[in-house]
């Protein structure tokens, strides 16, 4: 396992622990970096108006489409640091 892969199950690890809930924006971004880093780039057709949450979800994945598997692993792990994890 490389170094990036084992920072990234920990930060996966940490966030589940954390003592506040980050809040949806939180984690929102971090769903779409999870997504980009285990799944590449967003696929599928977007949700409709009314699944706002399917919604939410796709359009977070989409904004760090490009982003290669390292880089989404390791924005969710900076990420998942500057919550306090």
């Amino acid at each position: 396992m490389s170094d990036i892969d084992a920072a990234f199950a920990q930060a996966q690890e940490d966030v589940t622990a954390l003592a506040d809930d980050p809040g949806n924006e939180a984690k929102l971004a971090l769903y779409g970096l999870y997504k980009q880093a285990t799944a590449g780039d967003v696929s599928g057709k977007k949700p409709g108006r009314l699944d706002m949450v399917g919604r939410a979800k796709y359009e977070a994945w989409s904004k760090v489409k490009g982003l290669s598997e390292d880089e989404a692993k390791q924005r969710y792990v900076d990420y998942v640091r500057g919550l306090g994890a």
